[in-house]
């Protein structure tokens, strides 16, 4: 990122923190220093069968119950299905988002199924009952980040100085945007995963969202004439003169580039430090922006659901029908010819 001073946070972010143990469970942690290999490297299959942003939330949710727990003196592990619908009340009562508790209900009961819990409290009716309360008082509608559409980008790549640093920022806006990438997988991209065609480049996406167990999957990234992708690409990976491993990384001060890949946090806060230079307002973007703006821009310009979920790779298209409904919402109005 650009040096100096800003409301983003530093560069300095690896994945240092992203293979934390899902919970801190009494089956793990009750282990003698004499426990069985084969039963410990169970346990670590058993916490990668979530990816390692569900991972990081999970744990999050669950420090989160724990504390709360501890400050009314009540047993997290096992929890009573009255603890969690009370839990979950309180949380709600002091603004939580519906969706937020949802996901912190699966992560207590996901931590008791792995802690050798049948019946997680999660399960109860009781919990849904409350959960589903929650949903019909507050609402279930998403926070929407605005996608960063064509233009928008084109605004933001404008900002990236000639600098190391901003030649990855360059990278990394062009490409995330062309690829329709997820942060998740924009950051997990190798040089491997990258082959250079006459058209462009061929970029292999070895696990995502929607393909947690690795299959792969293969998207074109032309070569362009306005944001030119390719070009951003091979100008980065030529200055910091990485040939191997993972292709979007932190620098830090004095060009000292990092081998650990940038976090997905990480180009959230790019994004949304690349909207305020270019006079948006940044709580409004964030990483997913690339995502949506890609799929808002190629609505926009016409191309077919089918083409877009090509670049998408979404399963559903019911989901990626509600972006490019947005974008086509004034096309072909109803009540065009008569308003």
């Amino acid at each position: 990122m650009v040096h100096g001073s800003n409301n983003f946070g530093s560069d300095n972010i690896t994945s240092r923190n992203q293979n934390l143990p899902l919970v801190v469970l009494p089956i793990a942690a009750s282990l003698p220093a004499s426990a069985d290999a084969e039963l410990k490297a169970a346990l670590s299959f058993a916490e990668q069968e979530k990816s390692a942003s569900t991972r990081r939330v999970y744990r999050s949710d669950w420090q989160i119950f724990i504390a709360w727990c501890s400050a009314r003196g009540l047993e997290p592990l096992p929890a009573t299905p009255e603890t969690v619908a009370r839990f979950l009340s309180s949380e709600a009562t002091a603004g939580v988002k519906a969706s937020t508790l949802g996901r912190r209900a699966a992560a207590i009961g996901y931590a008791h199924k792995l802690a050798g819990y049948r019946d997680p409290p999660s399960g109860a009716e009781a919990v849904k009952a409350v959960l589903r309360g929650i949903r019909r008082r507050f609402g279930t509608a998403p926070t929407r980040k605005s996608p960063a559409t064509a233009d928008l980008i084109g605004e933001m790549l404008k900002h990236c100085p000639d600098t190391l640093a901003g030649k990855r920022d360059r990278a990394l806006l062009a490409l995330g945007f062309a690829g329709a990438f997820r942060r998740s997988e924009l950051v997990a991209l190798e040089v491997a995963d990258l082959a250079e065609v006459p058209d462009g480049l061929r970029v292999t996406i070895r696990k995502s969202k929607t393909d947690q167990e690795g299959a792969g999957q293969e998207i074109a990234i032309p070569r362009g004439y306005r944001l030119r992708p390719v070009e951003a690409v091979e100008m980065w990976l030529a200055a910091a003169e990485i040939n191997s491993g993972p292709v979007l990384r932190a620098v830090l001060k004095g060009n000292r580039l990092q081998p650990e890949p940038l976090t997905d946090r990480s180009v959230a806060k790019i994004v949304k430090r690349y909207a305020c230079l270019a006079g948006l307002e940044p709580a409004q973007f964030a990483g997913h922006s690339l995502r949506a703006g890609f799929i808002t821009s190629a609505a926009e310009s016409g191309a077919t659901v089918l083409r877009i979920a090509d670049q998408s790779r979404h399963k559903s298209l019911d989901v990626l029908r509600s972006y490019v409904r947005r974008a086509d919402m004034f096309k072909d109005h109803a009540g065009a010819g008569f308003l």
